[in-house]
């Protein structure tokens, strides 16, 4: 769906295009834009997706039936409207009502507006759709072909770069396009439901520049898990979490998204799990991947840990976290040897202070850092800790 004006166009898709006039008020119902008192014969009565481009205000049906054969769907053709005019399709030398046929792939997906053009995924390509102006009102050019699109609602634009999921990996467009290196790629492909592919989305949440794409688990008919990719620090985080559709802050001062229990949640607001009532404790960590001196070709000696953590917004009085470390000898192995220490906030003024250093005797090849805390109404964030380690020997 999109919006022309105050008004709303809405696609079912592969199904027929309506509008609501918002004049009507808000009991008055949808009707099909076909029907549409003044719409002419050509107008397209099935569509993929419909949207309404910006900058010159044609609407454009993608993958929608030709003028020759209304109600015949063709899965590559794209058709505009007359600019300004969601009721004229019938293109003509009089008006800028046209069509375009995509080139490549057998149907399209999905189509994505950024800030200088419209981007248009096949099930094997990507294009670029561009208003030109008379004669021909648009123009579309291939950017890249052998890429994958996931669903239909996979993609989403920040500013003028694009992030989307495919089969197996994630993709960016920021003038060229080239797959997205992702830490947890096999994390995520390798416990999927392509069975319900269709119902992954992608969401922004632009207060923390990151992009969220919501999916279902292998074990799931439902999404469940999400995976996180924040844009500006190249990092990537996941988590469980039952979410349907997301709108980001704009209109709202913080995003808004619907879940499977039919409630719609804010997100970024409070510091606890607000699904349940009362409100219970999110149990939040940070794990670091395996640490080693000289590519695990020596052992270590693990014997002090110094934390670098704030819980500056925290509404606790004594807000603490645990800090754990943990060695192991080898790759394949589990961790043999586990200390944990509590990080807890002592002062606040003059400046923030909290646990100094923590003395630790641990000994293994690697080892890994992780934070972690289940107490309501804390919040904290990491910063560079500093472990003393030296080489060692086996005994």
């Amino acid at each position: 769906h999109d919006n022309f004006g105050e008004d709303l166009i809405i696609n079912v898709k592969n199904g027929d295009i309506f509008y609501w006039d918002k004049s009507g008020g808000k009991s008055a119902r949808a009707e099909k834009l076909s029907s549409r008192s003044g719409a002419d014969a050509k107008t397209p009565t099935v569509a993929k997706k419909v949207l309404v481009s910006d900058v010159d205000r044609h609407v454009i049906a993608f993958g929608c039936d030709p003028e020759a054969s209304i109600g015949t769907q063709d899965p590559l053709l794209i058709r505009f409207s007359d600019q300004e005019n969601p009721k004229v399709w019938e293109s003509s030398a009089t008006n800028t009502a046209g069509g375009l046929r995509v080139g490549s792939g057998s149907e399209i997906v999905t189509a994505l507006e950024t800030r200088q053009q419209i981007l248009v995924f096949t099930d094997v390509s990507v294009h670029s759709m561009q208003f030109l102006g008379p004669p021909f009102t648009f123009g579309i050019t291939q950017l890249s072909e052998n890429i994958t699109i996931i669903s239909s609602n996979s993609a989403k634009a920040v500013d003028d770069i694009a992030f989307w999921m495919g089969y197996e990996d994630f993709y960016v467009y920021d003038g060229r396009v080239r797959k997205l290196p992702c830490t947890l790629r096999s994390y995520v492909f390798n416990n999927f439901n392509l069975d319900e592919k269709e119902k992954v989305f992608a969401a922004l949440n632009s207060s923390y520049s990151e992009v969220w794409w919501f999916y279902p688990s292998a074990s799931s008919s439902e999404i469940d898990r999400y995976i996180i990719y924040n844009y500006l620090e190249n990092t990537w985080a996941f988590g469980t979490l039952n979410r349907t559709a997301w709108v980001d802050r704009g209109i709202n001062d913080y995003p808004v998204a619907a879940s499977t229990d039919h409630f719609l949640y804010q997100h970024e607001l409070g510091l606890d799990d607000g699904s349940t009532e009362p409100a219970q404790a999110i149990n939040a960590f940070v794990e670091s991947s395996q640490i080693d001196i000289g590519d695990g070709d020596n052992f270590v000696f693990v014997r002090r840990i110094i934390p670098d953590l704030t819980f500056d917004g925290s509404i606790s009085n004594t807000p603490s976290a645990d800090l754990t470390l943990k060695t192991r000898n080898f790759p394949g192995t589990s961790y043999h040897t586990t200390q944990t220490t509590e990080v807890t906030r002592s002062a606040t003024v003059p400046v923030e202070q909290f646990t100094s250093q923590a003395q630790v005797r641990l000994r293994g090849r690697s080892f890994a850092l992780r934070i972690e805390s289940d107490t309501a109404q804390v919040q904290w964030r990491l910063g560079t800790p500093r472990v003393d380690v030296k080489k060692d020997g086996r005994r």
